[in-house]
């Protein structure tokens, strides 16, 4: 079967990240993602564990995006510092090394 070409995939946003809550582990981070998401697809990508703050990166559907960030920015403890089509300016902007 053939790959889907590039111009039929969903388009995609990277959304990154600060995480003021500190110690925070992936996997709550992505239990707290779920339930602040809801019905919004999405997935984690990074995660960067800093002494004072912890960095992420999440991948969502571009028509999701903006509902996606009001929903971060929203939260206590959790917001939205850049996003991007590519996930390599978001790592590039949070200082992120791959």
């Amino acid at each position: 079967m053939a790959r889907v070409s590039k111009a039929n995939r969903g388009k995609i946003r990277w959304i990154g990240l600060h995480i003021s809550q500190i110690p925070i582990s992936r996997a709550i981070l992505e239990d707290n993602l779920g339930k602040i998401m809801g019905n919004i697809n999405w997935k984690l990508f990074d995660f960067i564990d800093h002494k004072k703050h912890t960095l992420a990166i999440l991948r969502t559907p571009l028509e999701d995006s903006l509902e996606a960030k009001e929903k971060i920015n929203s939260t206590d403890g959790i917001s939205t510092l850049t996003t991007s089509g590519k996930i390599r300016l978001v790592r590039q902007r949070l200082g992120i090394n791959k």
